[in-house]
Order: structure tokens, then C-alpha cells, then sequence
């Protein structure tokens, strides 16, 4: 009898939580990095909240779902002094752990608890940026330092 409410009891407490509620996370870390490092970066939701402003690299914690089935979603742009801003998307996707709910937490799992944590979703490892230098940069040097072939292209002010 004990052995049959022991097994009972599992089985029942299985079908009440969802598979990617166990094994997987709702808040995921993220790795951001740019080249060049030490770039400034703001990451903000889908409503244009700012969520996270930092600088590279750093890791963020971020949730990964946005309410009952909806994945979370986030802007990250990047910049620093002498190069040009750069905007990354960052989508969360379906979690792999989620479909175990077919085997292990059944339609409670998969339609609840999952949906209604977050866990079903997940998001990248890690972003990295590369930066591209602002081309529209001012830079003073003496006239011997000039290319040859650029010399044609001066403009006398005086």
C-alpha cells in the first residue's frame, strides 16, 4: 500500500509541473562582448524599457519568457566614442525541454506551468558585436603624412 501512494505520489507530482519548469531555467545568462571591448551597451524589452545598460563584456540575467506564451524579446545596441552604433536583436526561442512535456509533464505541463513561467523559452548563450569605426571622423595630421593619393583631394581653407 505504501509502495502504491509512493508511486502515485510521483506520478502525480510529475503531471503537475512542466518538464522545461524542472530541468531547463526561466532567467538565462548572457554573455555580451564586443570588439572593441569596453564598449557601452543598453538592453532594452519590447516596450523600449531599459532593462540593463553596461559595459562589455559583461554577463546579464535575463528572463526568457514575456508572459503566458509569449517569449521575451530584447534590443541591445551598442556604441563607443569613434564608431558607429550597432543594434542587435536578442529572440528567445522554444526550448528543446519543452516537447518533453509529451512524455514526462503531460497537458498540464505543456500548456500551464511551462507557458505560465517562462521556462518553455530560452535565450542565447552569449552576443557579441562587432563595431565598425564612424568614417565621418575628423583627424588632423601634418601635410607629409598625407597618402599621396589623397593629396588631390585637400580643400585649402585659407
Amino acid at each position: 500500500m505504501k509502495k502504491t501512494l509512493a508511486v502515485a505520489g510521483i506520478i502525480s507530482t510529475s503531471f503537475i509541473s512542466g518538464c522545461a519548469s524542472i530541468v531547463s531555467e526561466d532567467v538565462y545568462p548572457v554573455a555580451i562582448s564586443s570588439t572593441p571591448a569596453s564598449s557601452t551597451f543598453i538592453i532594452q524589452n519590447e516596450e523600449g524599457q531599459t532593462i540593463h545598460q553596461g559595459t562589455t563584456p559583461e554577463t546579464v540575467s535575463l528572463n526568457a519568457g514575456n508572459g503566458y506564451f509569449s517569449g521575451a524579446d530584447y534590443t541591445v545596441t551598442f556604441s563607443r566614442e569613434g564608431y558607429n552604433d550597432l543594434t542587435i536583436n536578442l529572440e528567445s526561442t522554444v526550448d528543446g525541454w519543452y516537447w518533453g512535456n509529451l512524455l514526462f509533464g503531460g497537458l498540464i505541463g505543456m500548456l500551464i506551468v511551462d507557458p505560465a513561467t517562462g521556462a518553455m523559452y530560452k535565450l542565447p548563450a552569449e552576443i557579441n558585436s562587432d563595431l565598425t569605426q564612424n568614417s565621418n571622423q575628423l583627424s588632423i595630421m601634418t601635410l607629409d603624412a598625407v597618402a599621396p593619393e589623397d593629396l588631390s583631394k585637400l580643400v585649402k581653407l585659407n
